[in-house]
């Protein structure tokens, strides 16, 4: 494809993520399977760019509003080639030529636009409100300027930079050094993952078609924040575990990964498409242990009947999503629907529910990829609070091992990562126990019963 052609086809993704409400990876998907003449070398520069328009949504709209220029995906392009990538308004109008495959040549409105979006500065602009310049959605700047104080700025600039690609050894197929060693023999940046121990990543952009690894289920697509979560729970060989928001199974495939292959596992969910993708991949990767369950809600009837009979629990609720920020752009200017509150009543259940599951001196894990201490901290003083059969356990007890080999995960007794400080996703964990059953004393011999 010419440039002009990329750019052509820039324009038509970026239109259809604006007008779909799915996620844009998933519409992504869908656009570049329409259009399977687009080569591998021209769909990594289609979606570089895409993930720079995506991560500059608030600046690029905010510069189009002080010029009352309308606000599509034509003129967010041709800004981003100005204020972006600091091009010219000469070069950018030799792309907008009108040629086949190009984009339609400017107009004479949108010359003088490309004039006026040059004279007046950078991407950056000194008029712009701190949730334009951090690319902040106003609903989250409060709760995220009192999570992080004087770190805030930080922390939302470590949101706009590309994430690395984190991948997942599956141990029942290969090990971690053979598998950096044959991402290293592709050519790719690749070495073991600062914290989580078996995880890799890969410094630089490429096409995941090039991962047999992935196919053979050798290796699996999983942020390091997300493995560490996984970790916590710390499910063991013979025992029963339950992945109580499971989705398409990343944290699952890593519970029964760790389990060897032995116990019993249930990835549950409430969307019977992702449970498909999880038991699709559970095969791929070998792993036979695991029961997928479909959930009409939270109370659903199988939590009563299956009351008290798990070793492990996971509840990796729904969430703002303000951890992913930094891997999913677009997910910041998702309609949160009812809002944060509703969105923490909601997990106020999921929780409650399934603790149920938990039997005595079982681990109960709370996780989100959240940001803030309204879905986190909070959620899980409010539970405890109203199970007093329920304690948290700090990581470095719960989880000796994993504390001593990544201590600046945590913050006080739960798992705690951010952009920023981590590198990785911002998650967010604690670990909870069941108080023992007590003992019942045996009556002495030839008492009557009930006596």
């Amino acid at each position: 494809m010419t440039p002009a052609a990329r750019l052509s086809a820039v324009i038509d993704l970026l239109h259809a993520v604006e007008q779909d409400p799915r996620p844009a990876d998933a519409v992504t998907s869908a656009f570049l399977r329409s259009r399977r003449y687009i080569e591998e070398r021209d769909r990594g520069a289609v979606l570089g760019m895409l993930g720079a328009l995506l991560r500059c949504t608030a600046r690029l709209g905010w510069n189009l509003e002080r010029l009352d220029a309308p606000d599509d995906a034509r003129l967010r392009v041709l800004a981003w080639l100005l204020l972006g990538e600091g091009r010219t308004p000469e070069q950018a109008a030799r792309l907008f030529s009108g040629d086949r495959f190009a984009p339609p040549a400017l107009t004479g409105r949108e010359r003088r636009l490309a004039e006026e979006l040059v004279e007046g500065g950078a991407l950056e602009h000194p008029d712009m409100p701190d949730w334009v310049r951090l690319e902040c959605p106003p609903w989250a700047l409060g709760p995220l300027k009192r999570r992080f104080g004087d770190a805030f700025a930080a922390e939302m600039e470590a949101t706009l930079a590309p994430p690395p690609v984190d991948l997942r050894v599956n141990p029942l197929r290969s090990t971690r050094e053979a598998v950096v060693l044959e991402l290293q023999a592709l050519g790719l940046d690749a070495g073991p993952t600062p914290l989580a121990p078996l995880g890799v990543r890969v410094r630089e952009s490429f096409s995941l078609a090039r991962l047999e690894g992935l196919k053979t289920g050798e290796i699996e697509i999983q942020d390091e924040g997300s493995q560490l979560v996984a970790a916590l729970v710390d499910a063991r060989p013979g025992e029963r575990a339950v992945d109580f928001c499971a989705g398409a199974g990343g944290k699952t495939l890593a519970l029964a990964a760790g389990m060897e292959g032995k116990g019993h596992v249930v990835a549950c969910d409430v969307n019977a498409a992702r449970l498909k993708r999880c038991a699709e991949r559970l095969r791929k990767a070998g792993l036979h242990n695991v029961e997928t369950k479909l959930l009409s809600g939270e109370s659903d009837k199988w939590v009563k009947r299956r009351k008290g009979t798990f070793d492990r629990v996971l509840v990796d609720a729904p969430c703002s999503g303000t951890g992913t920020w930094r891997r999913n752009p677009d997910a910041r200017w998702r309609d949160e629907g009812e809002g944060l509150a509703a969105l923490a009543a909601l997990q106020a259940r999921i929780l409650a529910s399934a603790a149920r599951l938990v039997k005595p001196g079982g681990r109960l894990v709370y996780a989100t990829c959240s940001l803030l201490a309204e879905e986190n901290e909070d959620q899980v003083a409010a539970f405890l609070a109203g199970a007093p059969d329920f304690r948290q356990v700090p990581v470095a007890e719960a989880a000796p091992e994993l504390a001593a080999a990544a201590p600046g995960a945590f913050e006080g007794d739960a798992l705690s990562l951010t952009p920023a400080r981590h590198d990785t996703d911002g998650f967010f964990a604690a670990v909870m126990v069941r108080a023992e059953a007590p003992e019942v004393p045996e009556a002495p011999a030839g008492t009557p019963a009930g006596g």
